[in-house]
């Protein structure tokens, strides 16, 4: 897990600005000397946290034999060997990196349809001068760009880009997603002038090509055996690492089920005095025998944190667990450089069980109800609400349409919160629910099978029921509780407590601009 940064503009990019620009996500990887190459008009900068191959080798941009070809790259591909392995590919490292880079040469973009993990990177090719830029399929690693004519500027965080950028403006739709619907929707950011750059795309020659759509289409239910052994085997996929790994562990159902796979030692958790699910947390931790930490955080604590992480992204937060997040990892990070995580298990599964419900019954799309159960700020703001959902309408099905949408565009606000939580402490979080072939298996496949007999999550609690402690596989599901109410005050009228999380965070990001 790594910051990557390129520019193909050094024509208004000198290399000092590119160099801060570059130190400004030295949090993503402390671990080696920050990685510079310089050719032409191109610029690649890279910032290591050593995960796989230790080695002063794999530190990058990381070059071919022949120096033709060189990567800067952010991720992990858990089947490195067995495609190192299959492909003949003869490796100097025990890196990924140079598998990424081999498979590329070798045989192209159709590579990626053989990685399973999550990645984001970029290739130049010093003879043909081609930059091939690419994303895992569920966009659980960030890439971000700039682009002026045929100018590209690509970065792991927002922040290098505005440094380099000096002259950048807010994007007025994206404050109005921010606000209605906490997040930012069809690749937007809050900035105008910077976007996300897609999942499942990859570009070369300045073009863009989709590599990856899922199939929503009917399909049948896996058998239990099935099931457990997709998750047994993504859990494993993520234990592949020449560092510690730890997980979070709530005492939800998902987080209880990943620890208990993946046989970690230490397990954490985080929580206000007055709000928190360290019961739970404590029940599973004992079950599995782990070292248990408990972090509690308090609301001036909240306060300072979250004014810290809006200034390091540079960016409004989506949801206020984020704040415990980050406090919870910044603990984490004495013990563990990898983090397991639960992200994902809720929209696979329909863990949203109120508009999951209300999709299932539905025969027809019905716009204002689903702004109703799904949003978060009081404006009515339709237009916004219609605009974020318009690229899953073609699906026709509520129950599909409502089922894509959290698989792809809500989930991405959450990886976002993930990310920042993790990265901003030179923490790599996994998750083993995102693993591509579980995520293939179980899309198309219907809430009848997700919540038989009205249990949220069925499957997963009948899979698992003799390996997690039957009062978590029989517990009714609850947020990550953040006590807004008492950390903002009473609200006005007509004025919901996540407008003032809103507004708040757009207050204290318009202290930077």
């Amino acid at each position: 897990m790594c910051g990557i940064l390129f520019t193909n503009n050094s024509g208004e990019i000198n290399t000092n600005e590119f160099m801060i620009a570059l130190y400004l996500m030295r949090h993503r990887g402390p671990d080696a000397p920050l990685g510079f190459y310089n050719y032409e008009n191109i610029m690649m900068g890279h910032n290591r946290l050593s995960i796989v191959d230790l080695h002063d080798r794999s530190n990058q941009p990381f070059f071919s034999e022949d120096g033709r070809y060189v990567i800067v790259y952010n991720g992990e591909i858990y089947n490195y060997r067995e495609l190192a392995k299959k492909y003949n590919v003869q490796m100097k490292t025990s890196s990924d990196t140079e598998l990424l880079l081999m498979l590329y040469i070798n045989y192209g973009p159709i590579m990626l349809n053989w990685l399973n993990g999550m990645f984001a990177f970029i290739i130049f090719d010093t003879q043909m001068k081609k930059i091939f830029v690419a994303r895992d399929r569920l966009g659980v690693k960030p890439l971000y760009y700039n682009v002026k004519g045929e100018n590209y500027t690509f970065s792991s965080e927002i922040k290098p880009l505005l440094h380099l950028l000096k002259n950048y403006s807010l994007d007025n739709i994206a404050i109005r997603q921010y606000k209605k619907m906490r997040s930012f929707f069809n690749n937007r950011t809050i900035y105008q002038e910077v976007k996300e750059f897609p999942p499942g795309c990859y570009m070369e020659g300045n073009v863009l090509y989709r590599y990856w759509e899922n199939d929503y289409s009917d399909k049948q239910p896996p058998s239990d055996e099935e099931l457990k052994y997709l998750l047994e085997s993504s859990v494993n996929y993520r234990k592949i690492a020449d560092v510690k790994i730890g997980s979070y562990l709530s005492g939800g159902l998902d987080s209880t089920i990943i620890t208990g796979l993946a046989g970690v030692q230490h397990s954490w958790t985080v929580g206000f005095r007055e709000m928190n699910e360290f019961q739970w947390s404590h029940l599973a931790a004992n079950h599995f025998e782990t070292e248990h930490h408990v972090i509690e955080m308090n609301k001036s604590q909240f306060i300072d944190l979250s004014k810290k992480l809006i200034r390091e992204k540079a960016e409004p937060l989506s949801v206020p667990n984020e704040v415990l997040l980050y406090y919870m990892t910044m603990q984490a990070k004495k013990e563990n450089t990898i983090i397991m995580s639960g992200e994902g298990a809720d929209e696979l599964f329909f863990g949203y069980d109120r508009i999951f419900k209300w999709a299932n019954s539905s025969e027809k799309w019905d716009l204002e109800q689903f702004s109703e159960l799904y949003t978060y700020g009081s404006q009515k703001d339709l237009e916004i609400v219609e605009d974020a959902i318009q690229p899953f309408l073609k699906w026709k099905k509520p129950e599909i349409i409502v089922a894509a949408f959290f698989q792809e565009a809500h989930l991405r606000g959450l990886l976002k919160r993930l990310d920042g939580a993790t990265m901003l402490n030179s923490v790599e979080a996994r998750s083993p629910f995102l693993d591509y072939r579980l995520v293939e298996r179980l899309s198309g496949v219907g809430y009848q099978y997700k919540a038989k007999d009205g249990v949220v999550k069925a499957p997963l609690k009948r899979v698992f029921k003799d390996h997690i402690p039957i009062e978590i596989a029989e517990r009714k599901k609850v947020g990550f509780p953040v006590p807004l109410e008492q950390i903002f005050g009473v609200s006005f009228k007509g004025e919901s407590y996540f407008d003032k999380w809103f507004n708040y965070n757009l207050e204290v990001l318009g202290e930077l601009l």
